[in-house]
This record gives structure tokens, C-alpha cells and sequence, in this order.
């Protein structure tokens, strides 16, 4: 069974920057089968890490539901489903992407949440480690995904808005009953290593992640997170968590 690892977070706080971080450093030190979900509907995690997500389970949902003909004979639309988003999934290097994306149609994804449910639950077995960019509110999480994780990270700036909002996010994850191994809060875009300064009740302060002009302009340039050099301080310190918390699994 894979190790599930879910990021949360207001927007802006960098979630989606430290889970290509976080990825890369699976995919570097624990030499194992890496998935990455994008599940945030603004999808961009494919891009931090040089991928191109050109299907996503929104695109395979509304084709579908444009195009019900498209169903094989003798294959029902569960089947058919679970098939296109396997062919879905993206290889990287040392990894695999799967893009969630948001369907247009009305109510598309009512239908799919059981099968998503089943998929996930294969793709989690399949899989050393499971990434899951989840966006803020953790719908997909409880919903569209997996009603688990082993390892629940939260993320906020260093600000009262971002620690208030990541009170709530751990709050709304214990209303849903979602069953979560470990949980911590990960300060990004630190001014110093000052951690302790930053508290959320129920959530084990992981550490601080510095602020790095780098990332800044690989975002700018639209380039992938897997070339930032070693000696960014962000990365480094990414590294240095990443020892302590799934080195070992």
C-alpha cells in the first residue's frame, strides 16, 4: 500500500510549488514509484514538474458525457471510465502525473465519485508514494480521491491570514473524519529558520521553508522545478525535512 502524502492551503501559499518539491525529492532519495495528483482545479502541478497535461478527468468526463456513443460495445461506462484515466496518467522521469482538472458539464463528477474512489484505491496500491495537490477546502480529498492519508501537510505564509486558514483547513479535515496518519503545518517563504513561531492547534510545526528568488523565476519563466540547482536554500531545506519524515518508508 502506497504512502499517501496531501497538501492543503489558501491560495498563493505555495502548495503546489512544495509538492513538485516534495516530489522531487521522492523521486531523487527514495529511488520508488512516485504518483502525483493534481487535484487543484487550477491545475499547474504537471507544469512544475516539465509535463504537459494534455487529458485531464474533466476532459475524459465531458467527452463522454458530449459523446456517450464513444462507449465501447460491451463495456460499461465504469469500465470505459476507469480505462481513459489510466491512459491518462502522465510518465515522468522517476514519476507519473494523473491531472484531476474540473469537468464543465453540471453535476459531471456526482456520478464518477465512487469510481474515482475505486481507481484511487488501485493507483494507491500500485504506487511507492502518492502526491495528492489538493486544492483549498479539501473537496477532492474527501470526496473525489481518497478519504485517507498518511501524511496530511498544511500549508500557510508566514501570516495570522495563513495560519487562520490553516486552522480551518485541519478543523474541516476532522468535521469530514477523514483518517489522516500524521499532520503538520509547514510555514513556506520564511524570513529565517523560525519556526516555532508559528503554531496551529492539532498540527506538529514541520519547519520553515525560505523564501527562494529562484523558484520566483522558474515560476515567472513557466519552467519545471525538477532544474532548480541544489543550492537553493528552499530545496534544501525540503531535503532536509523529507529525510526526517519519508526517507524511512
Amino acid at each position: 500500500m502506497g504512502h499517501v502524502i496531501a497538501l492543503a492551503g489558501k491560495g498563493g501559499t505555495g502548495k503546489t510549488t512544495l509538492a513538485a518539491l516534495i516530489i522531487r525529492f521522492l523521486k531523487e532519495k527514495t529511488k520508488k514509484q512516485v504518483l502525483a495528483i493534481d487535484a487543484d482545479p487550477n491545475s499547474n502541478l504537471a507544469d512544475s514538474l516539465g509535463l504537459k497535461a494534455e487529458e485531464t478527468i474533466g476532459s475524459i468526463l465531458d467527452n463522454i458525457s458530449a459523446n456517450p456513443e464513444s462507449l465501447p460495445s460491451g463495456m460499461s461506462k465504469d469500465r470505459f471510465i476507469e480505462y481513459k484515466i489510466q491512459t491518462a496518467i502522465q510518465e515522468g522521469e522517476g514519476f507519473d502525473v494523473l491531472t484531476m482538472g474540473r469537468p464543465e458539464g453540471p453535476g459531471c463528477y456526482c456520478y464518477v465519485n465512487n469510481v474515482l474512489r475505486n481507481i484511487m484505491a488501485k493507483l494507491i496500491r500500485d504506487y511507492d508514494f502518492v502526491v495528492i495537490d489538493n486544492e483549498a477546502g479539501l473537496e477532492h480529498l474527501s470526496r473525489r480521491t481518497t478519504r485517507q492519508a498518511d501524511t496530511l501537510i498544511i500549508v500557510s505564509d508566514p501570516t495570522k491570514v495563513g495560519l487562520v486558514a490553516a486552522q480551518r483547513i485541519n478543523d474541516i479535515s476532522r468535521d469530514l473524519k477523514l483518517k489522516v496518519g500524521s499532520r503538520y503545518l509547514l510555514i513556506n517563504k520564511c524570513h529565517g529558520d523560525n519556526a516555532v513561531e508559528y503554531k496551529t492547534d492539532g498540527l506538529d510545526t514541520l519547519g520553515c521553508i525560505p523564501g527562494d528568488p529562484a523558484i520566483e523565476e522558474i515560476s515567472v519563466k513557466g519552467q519545471s522545478l525538477l532544474g532548480l540547482k541544489n543550492s537553493s536554500p528552499a530545496l534544501k531545506q525540503l531535503f532536509e525535512l523529507g529525510e526526517k519524515v519519508w526517507r524511512k518508508n
